[in-house]
């Protein structure tokens, strides 16, 4: 029997005309003599920033779309506002893809360039693509008019971490990130003056959204390393909990700082005290969401706070579902954009505007507890992780019998996947050659940091994988041997991440 909770929380502002859409709210800065962007190499002022969008706008007009593999650079930036302010869909690539995942991401959209920073050719090149170009590379054409992208038109491609199973293309069109931005405008004091620090890379939507965000608003974002940025003064920061780790043990204190932004699994409260100690002015503002949902809820509270549970935004409405959480509001994503029958199409989406990523919940006066999505999906720095193909990856190699993957907890980077093998008695097999296969065929992310060899895997009454039990046996595992010595029964061995 499905029993439905259904919480409504009441717009407070009028949806029913499109809001501004995100290229032309950056316009209304393009006069200001400020700076736009900095990063490694140097600024950019909001004049030069916008001349540049402009000029590669012109070059890019009339394209369906262009994959665009970002770094954390000025260029980079200059391509995705282009694009966006031409009505040309940006397909977001990500370093964790597979060369296979490449050629798959490619034969479904069709881009018509492909454009990373020159640091990231190689890899490019790697994948198997041919013709890679740089930012600097596009043809620059003397500003003209380009078409006015329309509400419903597509926006961005992202493609997941591939950490879940195979990548899935998500589709956000240009309305869905303008009611975000919307959401971001009424929550955040942000403006002129004020530095926003992306530091992670720009593959990440949340760092690449945190920069759009701050340029729409006026703002300076810095995507240098963290500590930099906070030595000039920032604002605002957004991060996941492996930066705020490396910016607590850095020894930099900035006062600045009035908000710290995180979209990564909820912070383990060593690394929230750690950050509070640096960071003293800055409250802690996390968000749930998914690609397909944006955002769903947020607690804001102090660094060092205990928040479980989120204040829904604004025009988000959620029905919990047997425990799964189904999300109805104006920001969730068109669908997945798939090859079917020769054709390009979008399946999947929101189904009578309501959509679920599987994640489970409940509400209560208001507000919105998440419960993760169950024991096979762990979140690593900000990546989910589903161990499911983990374990698959294990058992195609010669010599493993059994093979079950858990999370264990981690202060840097939330949770790391750790994995329990079975081995035959007569095979002679290393952790070396184990994590050689798991390299070939797993992203980085969903490399497992302990590889330990048990006697057998434990199994619930029905004969599951116990992950609980799996777990308590590998969260004991040290180091036992050398990582290249054979794998034997009754062994552990603590593999080094990759």
């Amino acid at each position: 029997m499905t029993m439905t909770m259904t919480m409504t929380m009441t717009m407070t502002t009028n949806r029913t005309m499109t809001s501004e859409l995100l290229a032309a709210r950056i316009a209304r800065h393009s006069d200001r003599p400020e700076a736009a962007v900095v990063d490694a190499t140097g600024e950019v002022t909001y004049r030069e920033f916008w001349d540049r969008v402009t000029r590669t706008a012109t070059a890019v007009a009339g394209m369906r779309r262009i994959a665009v593999l970002p770094t954390s650079d000025i260029g980079s930036l200059v391509v995705v506002v282009a694009a966006m302010h031409a009505g040309v869909s940006v397909v977001l690539l990500h370093r964790h893809l597979l060369a296979q995942e490449f050629a798959d991401v490619v034969a479904v959209c069709e881009p018509s360039l492909i454009v990373a920073h020159p640091r990231q050719h190689a890899r490019v090149h790697g994948w198997g693509a041919v013709d890679v170009f740089a930012p600097e590379d596009i043809p620059a054409s003397p500003p003209a008019a380009v078409p006015t992208p329309t509400p419903n038109s597509e926006l961005l491609v992202g493609v997941t971490s591939g950490t879940t199973g195979p990548p899935k293309l998500f589709v956000r069109n240009q309305a869905s990130w303008a009611a975000t931005l919307d959401r971001s405008d009424a929550l955040f004091d942000l403006g002129p003056g004020d530095r926003v620090s992306a530091p992670g890379t720009l593959d990440h939507t949340h760092f690449l959204y945190g920069a759009l965000h701050g340029l729409t608003r006026g703002a300076t974002v810095d995507l240098r390393e963290p500590t930099v940025a906070l030595e000039d003064a920032a604002t605002h920061l957004y991060s996941v909990p492996t930066i705020a780790w490396d910016i607590a043990r850095s020894g930099v204190r900035s006062d600045s700082v009035r908000e710290v932004l995180s979209s990564a699994a909820r912070w383990a409260e060593p690394g929230r005290t750690a950050l509070a100690a640096v960071l003293p002015n800055a409250a802690l503002t996390h968000f749930y969401g998914a690609s397909e949902l944006s955002f769903v809820s947020y607690d804001r509270s102090e660094i060092e706070g205990t928040e479980v549970s989120g204040q829904l935004f604004d025009g988000v409405e959620v029905e919990i579902r047997d425990e799964l959480l189904h999300v109805r509001s104006d920001m969730l994503f068109d669908g997945y954009l798939s090859r079917l029958g020769g054709h390009t199409t979008l399946t999947n989406g929101p189904v009578d505007g309501w959509m679920t990523v599987g994640d489970r919940g409940s509400v209560e006066d208001g507000r919105l507890t998440l419960y993760g999505r169950g024991s096979e999906t762990i979140v690593r720095a900000g990546l989910t992780v589903e161990l499911t193909p983990i374990e698959a990856a294990l058992l195609a190699v010669p010599g493993v019998l059994e093979a079950g993957v858990v999370g264990l907890p981690n202060d840097r980077t939330g949770e790391e996947s750790a994995a329990g093998v079975v081995v035959g008695q007569t095979d002679s097999i290393s952790v070396a050659r184990i994590r050689r296969h798991l390299r070939t065929v797993l992203p980085g992310p969903s490399l497992p940091v302990v590889i330990a060899v048990v006697d057998a895997l434990p199994c619930t009454p029905r004969g599951k994988l116990d992950r609980q039990a799996l777990a308590a046996t590998l969260a004991t595992v040290r180091t036992v041997g050398s990582p290249d010595a054979p794998v034997t029964t009754n062994q552990t061995v603590n593999a080094p991440p990759s």
